[in-house]
């Protein structure tokens, strides 16, 4: 959007200074005329995001540009005799009228609607000598159609914004369902232990002086249900932190697919040990997490095959100097698992991520 408003600007300062070269405005009145467009379309940004942002009370910024473009219109004279190119210079009452209906509720974009079609069109009319209902209707359909124009643009952006944070607060949601997962783990598998350990040193406590032995079975029960309780929590931690390969294959997939990458999977792991894949899994998230970050790829392919990872995408911005902390981490992993993790450019162009686990 703001490209399109830079690209208007320019054309309506080359439309200025093409009739003041033409003589047919005089250079205080073409200075002024685009000072007025440079107020207008400085504001248009700001403005515009205001009413994409939210639908704020009209602002004074909102004001001024109006000002200055009824200016601007009235500053700049017909065309030619027998030309139609008032559009060129009317038209950016209609581009400010777009935007401030946004912060309008109906009622009052209607009717500010009508007023600037109608003060438009008669000022054509007036300076151009052509018939009023031509002009109206040709007026009309032309504010019409940047009104609506833009309100899809706020509905598509309000779409895509919406559709985002819903996302996010899916992805939060997830970290808050693992953390009461695990700290529901935790609590079943240390809850009952501890009661019992606690039980039973306080038994142990009494029977030290009155039944030596029947106090050193209980400890010994003790050192038996904390070695235990630490082998059960060492398992859950791990659990916890092993990832499953499918599930990463299919989340990278799905999220390459959602950013425009084109993704295809071919995966023989079945063979490989569960150590072997958690391997593998963490570094097909690495390597998504990468092309969605630093690539702008249109297609990416992973193989998996007899222990070895490839990742293959076409979007590299630029080499980059050294690894990222991500990578470096992954190779860590990998080498002190036995394996071996590469990352680099390809001759035409790519990038590619390639893993190898012990078999």
């Amino acid at each position: 959007m703001d490209a399109m408003v830079v690209l208007f600007a320019l054309g309506l300062t080359a439309y200025i200074a093409l009739r003041t070269a033409q003589g047919r405005i005089s250079l205080p009145r073409a200075v002024s005329a685009e000072a007025c467009l440079l107020t207008v379309f400085g504001l248009f940004p700001f403005v515009l995001r205001d009413a994409f942002d939210a639908r704020p009370r009209p602002l004074v910024k909102l004001t001024v540009s109006g000002l200055a473009a009824a200016m601007a219109v009235a500053l700049v004279p017909a065309p030619p005799e027998g030309a139609t190119g008032e559009g060129s210079w009317a038209m950016v009452a209609f581009l400010w009228l777009s935007v401030a209906i946004l912060h309008l509720p109906a009622w009052g974009a209607l009717g500010l609607g009508v007023v600037v079609v109608g003060l438009t069109a008669s000022y054509v009319v007036v300076v151009t000598g052509r018939p009023w209902p031509g002009v109206l209707l040709t007026e009309a359909l032309t504010a019409v159609l940047m009104a609506v124009a833009m309100w899809l643009w706020r509905w598509l952006w309000w779409t895509i914004r919406e559709a985002n944070d819903s996302k996010e607060a899916k992805a939060r949601l997830a970290v808050s369902e693992e953390r009461l997962r695990f700290a529901r783990d935790l609590h079943d598998l240390l809850g009952h232990s501890l009661s019992v350990i606690t039980l039973k040193s306080e038994l142990a406590a009494k029977l030290a002086t009155k039944d030596a032995a029947r106090a050193a079975r209980e400890m010994a029960d003790v050192r038996r249900l904390v070695a235990e309780s630490l082998t059960e929590v060492q398992h859950a931690v791990d659990g916890y932190q092993t990832l499953d390969l499918d599930e990463e294959l299919a989340g990278v997939r799905a999220a390459l697919e959602a950013a425009g990458t084109r993704c295809t999977v071919e995966a023989r792991a079945g063979d490989l040990s569960p150590a072997a894949r958690a391997l593998l899994a963490w570094a097909v998230r690495e390597g998504g997490t990468n092309v969605l970050k630093h690539s702008t790829a249109t297609r990416c392919e992973i193989t998996i095959d007899g222990g070895v990872l490839e990742m293959r995408n076409d979007g590299v911005r630029r080499p980059a100097a050294e690894p990222g902390s991500g990578l470096r981490g992954l190779a860590e992993r990998m080498t002190t698992a036995g394996g071996s993790l590469t990352a680099a450019g390809t001759p035409d162009g790519g990038f590619l991520l390639r893993a190898a686990v012990p078999a």
